[in-house]
């Protein structure tokens, strides 16, 4: 059985090999990508609850995108109201940093 997770704990996310080129564009359009993360999970749980998505989404997505009729809209991260408030010189945490937390 995993470790369950606790407040304050560190996760690691690693992209696959063959990702999607939206997924990577999308990853690094974020200022702030664990916050963002923590959106998408926020509205997974007011839609449908804590629940194990590999339980409930198919693991071949056939996800290749430019596809404008899959109905999803990409947006210049610079035009975003989020985008506003923030300057060029703030940075995302890496994992530099991550260890020299610990």
């Amino acid at each position: 059985m995993k470790k369950q997770k606790k407040p304050g704990d560190n996760i690691s996310l690693k992209t696959k090999k063959n990702e999607a080129p939206a997924i990577i564009d999308w990853i690094n359009s974020q200022t702030n990508l664990m916050d963002s993360i923590r959106y998408l999970v926020e509205n997974e749980i007011k839609a449908n609850g804590v629940r194990n998505l590999q339980q409930h989404v198919p693991a071949d997505r056939g996800f290749a995108f430019g596809d404008e009729d899959q109905g999803m809209v990409q947006e210049d991260p610079k035009h975003s109201p989020e985008y506003d408030n923030v300057t060029d010189d703030e940075e995302e945490i890496d994992e530099d940093d991550i260890e020299s937390w610990t």
